[in-house]
């Protein structure tokens, strides 16, 4: 088993043990979906307040075990999300290699989608133009 589908049984293993547990039924997929981003959001709301984001605070030195395990506790709930709507470890890897050709090709300036281009953004900078 390769470690991106084992995270997914983990995590298919730990949500059900969750919906038995705690009596979790009748929640419709929307309904999951939303809760789903919104813990996301907080988990990412627990990433940035573990590092030096609030400029008009004194530095800390950044634990970066707690930043991992708050980095982890995204990876839960995106695991879990991507489950609910049905997609699987295959297609997350099918999905992320095409998105992140199609970045690439956006920043080569070969994408149908404008305003990306590495060289358009060159081309700004030399000319002294903003780069919005």
């Amino acid at each position: 088993m390769d470690k991106l589908d084992e995270l997914f049984r983990l995590q298919k293993e730990f949500d059900s043990y969750l919906e038995n547990n705690r009596n979790i039924t009748g929640i419709s997929l929307d309904e999951w979906v939303q809760k789903g981003v919104i813990a996301l959001i907080a988990e990412l709301i627990e990433v940035v307040n573990e590092v030096n984001y609030k400029w008009w605070k004194n530095p800390f030195e950044v634990d970066i075990d707690r930043l991992k395990e708050e980095m982890i506790d995204v990876l839960h709930f995106y695991i879990s999300t991507c489950m609910k709507i049905g997609i699987t470890p295959d297609e997350v890897l099918k999905l992320y290699k095409d998105k992140t050709m199609e970045n690439k090709l956006r920043q080569m300036g070969l994408s149908q989608k404008k305003g990306y281009a590495i060289s358009e953004y060159k081309v700004k900078e030399l000319k002294g133009e903003d780069n919005e």
